[in-house]
């Protein structure tokens, strides 16, 4: 057997690495997998309209509230050992899912794909800080976060593939093999670590205070557009959000083995890199879910057409975030995030300029800035992240900025979403004043463009379908220009905070000698560990 491809103690973190990109890959995949499919679910299963939000939102919700709990769990219990617990679940449920004969299992089927997707993604990244040292990490973390672009650029096409030529149910049959591979690469390569320096105890009063608190806040985000902010629905999670939060902060400053150290975030690189996170997800999934809408909506293109046409970003991502990784190690993420924010704001600039007339080939130079701009952003803000912290808190580390991308994207397309649908309303009260309509049918048209819904409008009297479709058009238009000039804005401070917040190499390394001179015995267990 070639000596690369045998495992020696020399590669076996590279063996490891990849183990971990396969899980990864898996995760990732599904969050936009689906997508595509969800026709096909409704039409095969008889799927309500709510069950089918659902179908994404139930693995959005477990994903983003359990995270951090399962990188404490993987830090007090073994990092591997949670690891393969989550891709064992997430394997389990996927086939579960690929049998579902109702709606309703589907959905349970797929909040459990999100526990096992929590248990897995702080693992990922925990055990790769663990097993390369700081000044190698920054190039695994590249690949790692290479490969989960790759996941999301085929996602689309995958499940569109796959769902038009054999079944919506083999997207996630797809999972099994990929998940046998994780478990089989991770149990002969890599190493079982945990935080030595805490006792094997679990804050169950802060688990149940954070799940509480992250339930209440992600599922207002996700309803309220369609419950109305001002719901007494909405302003009760938000109430129970706040006390959850609260309450969970009381009890971490009380306990003596708490879930999360808020020691972290006296450090100005992991508290700025949790701020870019959440920024840049904010930023970036309210951009990708509305710029689809508005390729199939306004452009015409089907799902896989739409999804195919996103590969000029994410192949950009491919390529960039190995080489930002590399870079990071050399020169520090700082200026790379900096970077990456700053094109990430001139490409959404681009795409806020948009009009009725805009085409393909005039969004296509913004998709590539963007993909440049992504790929120097990710690796370089995980690298940042993961060294600003002992090996030994890798894994609530990482679930901490896992967590804290999953509340950001969640914001952004709820907050994004909010103002789209206030824009188009308005937009649309204004040009429709000259069309002969009755009131309800006004009402119909104005619902379902501020909806986001696009295209060919429903119940248009024939003498006026031109006028209406041009008006739905226009406020559709308007409504996400003025959308992305927000995203703009926003990844702009995303910029100002990396700037502000994130720690140059050189200040990275003279603490880094402080911690040594003060600390001796930790930093040599740390360099021992990794």
């Amino acid at each position: 057997m070639p000596e690369r491809i045998r495992l020696t103690e020399e590669n076996r973190r590279w063996w490891t690495l990849a183990a971990m990109c396969f899980a990864l890959f898996m995760v990732m995949l599904d969050n936009t997998v689906v997508n595509v499919a969800l026709p096909s679910i409704q039409k095969d299963l008889g799927t309500s309209i709510s069950a089918l939000e659902w179908t994404v939102n139930a693995y959005t919700l477990t994903f983003a509230v359990l995270l951090v709990t399962g990188g404490r769990l993987g830090d007090i219990f073994g990092r591997r050992r949670v690891f393969l617990f989550g891709v064992v679940l997430f394997a389990l449920s996927s086939a579960a899912i690929g049998l579902s004969p109702s709606e309703w299992l589907l959905v349970a089927g797929r909040a459990l794909q999100g526990v096992g997707a929590a248990f897995m993604m702080p693992g990922t990244l925990s055990i790769i800080s663990h097993e390369f040292p700081p000044h190698e990490r920054g190039r695994a973390i590249g690949t790692w976060a290479g490969v989960s672009a790759l996941a999301l650029a085929v996602g689309p096409v995958v499940g569109g593939a796959l769902t038009e030529y054999v079944s919506w149910r083999a997207i996630f049959f797809l999972n099994l093999p990929v998940a046998a591979g994780a478990v089989a690469v991770t149990l002969f390569a890599a190493h079982e670590s945990r935080d030595t320096t805490i006792e094997k105890k679990v804050d169950a009063p802060g688990i149940a205070a954070i799940s509480a608190g992250l339930t209440a806040l992600v599922l207002a985000l996700v309803e309220g557009n369609d419950w109305g902010w001002g719901s007494g629905r909405i302003v009760a999670l938000l109430a129970v959000a706040a006390v959850g939060l609260v309450a969970f902060a009381a009890i971490e400053t009380r306990v003596r083995v708490p879930m999360v150290q808020f020691s972290f975030f006296r450090s100005r690189s992991y508290l700025g890199t949790n701020v870019v996170a959440f920024i840049v997800s904010f930023a970036m999934l309210a951009m990708f879910f509305f710029i689809a809408l508005y390729m199939q909506n306004i452009l015409g293109y089907s799902p896989l057409e739409a999804g195919v046409r996103f590969l000029p970003s994410t192949v950009m991502i491919i390529i960039t975030a190995p080489i930002a990784g590399r870079l990071s190690d050399r020169i520090g993420p700082k200026p790379l995030m900096v970077a990456g924010l700053a094109l990430s704001a001139v490409a959404l600039y681009l795409q806020s300029r948009i009009d009725v007339s805009t085409s393909y080939s005039d969004l296509l130079p913004a998709f590539v800035i963007m993909g440049v701009g992504m790929g120097l952003t990710m690796s370089p803000m995980s690298t940042a992240a993961m060294n600003a912290v002992s090996v030994d808190k890798a894994g609530v580390a990482s679930g901490i900025l896992s967590m804290s991308r999953m509340v950001g994207g969640t914001f952004g397309v709820a907050v994004i979403g909010a103002l789209f649908q206030s824009l188009s309303r308005n937009r649309l009260e204004d040009t429709l004043d000259a069309v002969r309509l009755t009131p309800g049918q006004r009402a119909s048209i104005v619902d379902q463009i501020a909806a986001g819904t696009g295209g060919a409008v429903k119940g248009v009297p024939s003498d006026v379908a031109g006028q209406v479709q041009a008006a739905a058009n226009d406020a559709f238009v308007h409504s996400l220009s003025t959308s992305l000039a927000v995203a703009t804005g926003v990844a702009a401070l995303g910029a100002l905070a990396a700037l502000l917040l994130v720690e140059s190499k050189v200040r990275a390394s003279a603490r880094r000698e402080r911690e040594r001179a003060e600390h001796p015995e930790a930093v040599a267990v740390e360099e021992i560990a990794a």
